[in-house]
């Protein structure tokens, strides 16, 4: 393989596409309003997606080039591309300059200028993160909860969809569950007070993310079945609903408990059951959301 190649297989790599997934939440505004079967909806639903993995792949190259030296001394992220030294630090930040650019100027000029403002807040908080949040024990899990939620704020600003209070909190105490349990399987993986590449892990013991993603999983749940006895449907979809969702969140809180959810993506991937009670779960929210 010639040196452009792997440069660009690596470029590619740094970019995380395999995060992509987590982009689809753009699409949970518009599936809790009961409006994402409307063709007028497609469009700018798959506006939000793309805009959403551009930005995250900018900020996931400027991560990789400010986190350089402290991965190259872990045992996992030294693999990474730039820190391997297959792409260089320049290249990686021409990439997501680029990267940014199109997504936000590429919104506003189709005419998109609430979700260039979510983007723009997106943005603004993952490159403090970057920088200096990340170090911060509790800051750290706010913002990296906050882009899960403003992934599905802006879905619902790009379709003009009002978004209700307990749709908001579940995205909000659901990304924290997510991101708590991360930061749990990583502390498991160093132990209690070793810090690794990540100063704030120092600070946070297993026992102490145990209660906050644990916390977090019961309010979901309590507000997630407020939210679905709140719909005015002709079927109890709705409600039902909630029994997958809960198995789900059960399922996937297994993975936190063994320390293995340091990458949310590869269980959502992996876990073929996780996947099937996911298509349970979608199917009969949006069947009750549609028939309200």
């Amino acid at each position: 393989m010639s040196r452009v190649a792997a440069a660009s297989r690596g470029l590619i790599r740094t970019a995380r596409p395999r995060q992509w997934v987590k982009n689809v939440l753009v699409a949970a505004g518009p599936i809790a309003a009961g409006t994402i079967g409307d063709r007028s909806v497609i469009g700018p639903v798959i506006v939000a997606f793309v805009a959403f993995c551009l930005a995250a792949s900018a900020v996931y190259l400027l991560n990789d080039v400010l986190d350089v030296e402290a991965d190259r001394a872990h045992p996992v992220k030294r693999a990474r591309p730039i820190a391997a030294g297959l792409v260089s630090s320049r290249t990686a930040l021409a990439t997501a300059a680029v990267l940014a650019l199109v997504a936000h100027v590429g919104t506003f000029a189709l005419g998109y200028g609430q979700l260039t403002l979510v983007l723009l807040s997106y943005t603004a908080l993952q490159i403090a993160y970057c920088v200096a949040l990340k170090h911060q024990p509790v800051l750290d899990l706010a913002v990296v909860s906050s882009g899960f939620l403003l992934r599905a704020v802006g879905g619902g600003v790009a379709v003009d969809v009002e978004l209700s209070p307990n749709f908001l909190l579940v995205a909000s105490f659901g990304s924290l569950f997510m991101v708590a349990g991360k930061r749990y399987s990583e502390v498991h993986l160093v132990g209690d007070g070793e810090h690794a590449t990540r100063r704030s892990l120092e600070l946070y013991s297993q026992s102490y993310l145990r209660f906050v993603w644990s916390i977090a999983a019961a309010t979901t749940i309590v507000f997630y079945s407020l939210w679905a006895f709140s719909f005015d449907d002709s079927t109890p979809l709705a409600e039902i609903s909630i029994a997958p969702f809960v198995i789900a969140l059960l399922r996937y809180a297994v993975d936190i408990d063994r320390g293995a959810a340091g990458e949310p993506e590869e269980i959502v991937f992996n876990d073929r059951v996780l996947q099937l009670l996911g298509l349970a779960w979608l199917a009969l929210f949006t069947a009750g959301a549609v028939n309200r």
